[in-house]
């Protein structure tokens, strides 16, 4: 049986909360989650990720069905977070407060043991098992592309000046390229999906840790509460999906 439990934090400095978050557990027990960190200002940041949210949220529950395939249901979740990005980028275009607006985005869909998500941006996705925590997604960042060029280590580039700026992003553009993957979810596993709000503060060892020693429920509260203690200079959410 699969539990989801989520909760999302102003933190301490931000004055308003751009993050927002969904999730359910769909009539054949199948759970779903969203994740966005909306940017582009006090107004821009929290509508885009308000929109993309309800929108992507409405699509999935009206378009998954008992039966679905693998590959119906990545072309649900992938045209879900399409028709969000054209939804935010014509929203900016017709209001000039909102010019620039966009929001990162983590879908996830935990169906028949399988778990099935697709990004773009920042949040991450975490398979955390008995043995250890496994970063599902690649953030979509200036810094990480600098890793994988080689010009940096992974340990310099949680202390670049410039690890926040994003490379892709919902919203932005007319075109959003949405990566997807997918992970076996046998029973013991959890799917910790989260902004970066928790992981600019927590890494992935005291994650892996804090998760041994305590149910989702509790694991989701520490999360945020870890986070706000380290600094919380940013909007912290946390969901977590256990089988």
């Amino acid at each position: 049986m699969l539990e989801i439990f989520s909760k999302s934090d102003i933190g301490l400095v931000r004055k308003s909360n751009e993050d927002a978050c969904k999730s359910g557990i769909l009539p054949d027990g199948a759970a779903w989650a969203i994740v966005c960190d909306g940017m582009g200002g006090a107004n821009g940041g929290d509508v885009a990720s308000r929109i993309a949210v309800d929108l992507i949220s409405k699509q999935i529950l009206s378009g998954y069905a008992d039966e679905i395939g693998e590959e119906d249901l990545q072309n649900l979740i992938s045209d879900a977070v399409l028709n969000a990005n054209d939804a935010v980028h014509a929203r900016a275009g017709a209001d000039e407060t909102l010019n620039g607006m966009g929001t990162t985005v983590v879908v996830a869909v935990v169906s028949h043991g399988v778990a099935h998500i697709a990004h773009a941006g920042d949040s991450r996705a975490y398979l955390i098992q008995q043995n250890g925590i496994h970063q599902l997604t690649t953030d979509h960042s200036m810094v990480q592309e600098m890793v994988d060029h080689g010009d940096l280590t992974a340990q310099e580039a949680k202390k670049h000046p410039q690890k926040n700026v994003i490379t892709r992003a919902l919203g932005v553009d007319t075109f959003l390229q949405v990566d997807y993957c997918k992970a076996p979810f046998p029973a013991g596993s959890r799917l910790l999906i989260c902004t970066d709000g928790l992981t600019n503060y927590v890494d992935e060892e005291q994650i892996f840790l804090l998760a041994k020693e305590m149910d989702a429920e509790r694991l989701t509260d520490r999360l945020v509460a870890f986070a706000k203690q380290a600094g919380g200079s940013d909007n912290i959410t946390v969901t977590v999906i256990e089988n």
